[in-house]
């Protein structure tokens, strides 16, 4: 089984902006798999369904994105998961342009708040996360502003590609392994 989360903020507002790329993924997921909505558990909107014969669950937190370790560490512990090969967990980078998508194994925060939150809840930082890029911070805005602003339509199509190629990755891990995910989507 896997468990796929995707970080982000719950309600309209945050909707569409930079720091819900990981619901933006989810949702994708969800849609390409047929994935029904299981209801809110453990902190988060659950949904529950296959890809190929393996079972997954996905989950966008509610817990807002500098708190998602909460929901993360119930689910974990429901599902009694090794979080080091089947949970996998989508994020907004600031590091990446926009379109470009890393998928990793294990690895720090890198400044992302709500892997931050994860890492401290499960205790290790070893866990497959699929980052997508939303671009540097310009030098004359506030983090927080640039995080929660929405992209401007120049912007918008490769990001809307790397949401399609993410959730892409996200069936590679369940089908081919995540070694198979890491060279056909990271770049």
């Amino acid at each position: 089984m896997y468990i796929f989360v995707g970080l982000g903020n719950p309600g309209t507002r945050y909707e569409g902006t930079r720091h819900n790329m990981g619901f933006d993924v989810i949702d994708r997921v969800i849609e390409d798999n047929r994935i029904p909505f299981s209801g809110r558990k453990f902190h988060s909107f659950l949904g529950s369904g296959r890809i190929g014969a393996e079972k997954i669950i996905v989950a966008k937190p509610l817990t807002y994105m500098n708190l998602s370790g909460t929901a993360v560490r119930e689910i974990v512990d429901f599902y009694k998961i090794d979080p080091a090969n089947e949970l996998v967990v989508i994020s907004d980078d600031i590091d990446l342009e926009p379109g470009h998508v890393r998928i990793r194994k294990k690895g720090s925060a890198g400044g992302q708040n709500g892997l931050k939150h994860i890492i401290q809840c499960l205790g290790t930082q070893e866990f497959i996360r699929i980052r997508v890029g939303t671009g540097a911070k310009p030098a004359d805005w506030d983090l927080a502003d640039w995080v929660l602003s929405r992209f401007p339509k120049d912007e918008r199509k490769v990001v809307d590609e790397a949401i399609v190629r993410a959730a892409k990755a996200c069936e590679t891990i369940v089908t081919d392994g995540v070694d198979r995910a890491m060279n056909l989507y990271n770049g």
